[in-house]
């Protein structure tokens, strides 16, 4: 396999996560009865430019199907995270009624529903039937394609070019990241922003977040290798914020090239942070499988204990991260009861590859239940708050990484 940005030939090896089916895949009852498609979850790193990145084996078109379960506006923290976006970008961007903003993979319409309050002309880029239909429902324009260079100057001839351009959690998404960063320069007004925001490489390596590796991620970035692509492309990275969302991300801020934005003294902080981490260097990935190794043996031994134990432990958040985790440590029903997520389209579906079964959340609230696994840790607060049912009838919650913690 060659490297999605520079071409190069990959050697090194970040991770192996055995095989694993696509971790949106949510099974019905009558699929459980056919064969279940697994793929291999390697991750390699590219030696030349540092791009983390999975082998190629699954279709793009194939994980963001009609079936495409994930909503965004499940979570009122990240619903939360979008309004406050929304509310600094007005001023910074200096938006109003005449001004024209875009987002890539706008998911269920969770932001730009807050621009739409606002009176700021939007639109939608979104793929997935499920979701776009969401968005279209709250009054959002959305187009049901793939974003590419091709779709970006069909938007400019059918709409006009963007003043901001928002791309939230797509990026590491994109197999073909040359075409998709390209493009949004295409779209993207000659005095205009893009804000792209991504979980951090270097957080991933540091707090083993290993279970946001999946196949539906292509890619995995650091602040260094978006600037690389970036300029590659005739765009600029201008400012990055820190933030807590995913355990971890970046906000990057892109214009083009000539346009005169100062650059902000973040971006050097941070890139200098990269590399005193060890991030363009090869140490750093090679020492991630044996602490991820761990995590999965400290997780099982917990499982088995409490099991011996009769105690009876479920789980919360039928996400894409905890079916990662889930199948490479190989736990299924016997070990984990059910899982629960408020998501209406996964209840009374399966997980894929562990098989176990999602329901509403609602069944916490009569059903006593020892340990309740928090599969999204990065969510962790907002559960808790949600579900002080469990702790009133005695119930824990557990996550497990960067390593197992109980909260009482």
């Amino acid at each position: 396999m060659k490297c999605r940005f520079c071409q190069t030939e990959l050697q090194a090896e970040l991770v192996d996560l055995g095989f694993s089916p696509p971790s949106n895949a949510y099974l019905s009852l009558l699929e459980l009865s056919k064969p279940e498609l697994y793929y291999p979850l390697r991750v390699k790193v590219c030696q030349a430019c540092w791009l983390v990145q999975t082998e190629d084996y699954a279709a793009y078109d194939t994980l963001f199907d009609d079936q495409y379960a994930y909503m965004s506006s499940t979570s009122q923290s990240w619903v939360a995270h979008a309004k406050a976006y929304v509310d600094k970008i007005i001023p910074l961007a200096e938006l109003d009624t005449n001004s024209f903003v875009v987002e890539v993979a706008s998911n269920d319409g969770y932001l730009l529903q807050h621009f739409q309050a606002k009176n700021i002309p939007s639109l939608g880029v979104e793929p997935t039937k499920s979701t776009a239909e969401k968005a279209i429902k709250k009054g959002i324009s959305v187009v049901g394609e793939f974003f590419s260079i091709e779709l970006a100057q069909r938007l400019v001839d059918d709409y006009a070019k963007a003043d901001v351009i928002v791309a939230n959690n797509v990026i590491a998404h994109v197999p073909d990241i040359n075409d998709f960063v390209f493009g949004l320069g295409v779209l993207l007004k000659s005095t205009g922003m893009i804000t792209l925001e991504f979980p951090h490489l270097l957080n991933l390596i540091e707090k083993r977040q290993f279970d946001t590796i999946y196949h539906e991620h292509f890619s995995y970035f650091s602040l260094s290798v978006i600037r690389t692509i970036a300029e590659k492309h005739g765009l600029r990275v201008w400012d990055v914020e820190k933030l807590p969302t995913h355990g971890g991300s970046l906000r990057v801020y892109l214009c083009h090239d000539k346009f005169s934005k100062k650059p902000d003294g973040r971006v050097k902080k941070v890139i200098d942070e990269e590399r005193c981490f060890g991030l363009l260097e090869i140490g750093i990935y090679k020492e991630f499988q044996k602490k991820i190794d761990n995590i999965k043996n400290s997780t099982l031994l917990f499982l088995l204990d409490e099991k011996l134990k009769d105690k009876r432990i479920v789980a919360y958040g039928a996400a894409a991260k905890g079916n990662t985790f889930l199948n490479y440590a190989g736990v299924k029903t016997d070990l984990i009861e059910f899982v629960c997520d408020a998501a209406e389209s996964k209840q009374n579906k399966f997980l894929p590859g562990s098989h176990i079964p999602i329901v509403s959340p609602d069944v916490l609230k009569t059903e006593k239940v020892d340990w309740v696994i928090v599969l999204p840790w990065n969510l962790i607060d907002e559960i808790k708050s949600n579900l002080r049912c469990v702790s009133e009838m005695g119930g824990r919650f557990v996550t497990m990484i960067p390593e197992l913690k109980i909260y009482e």
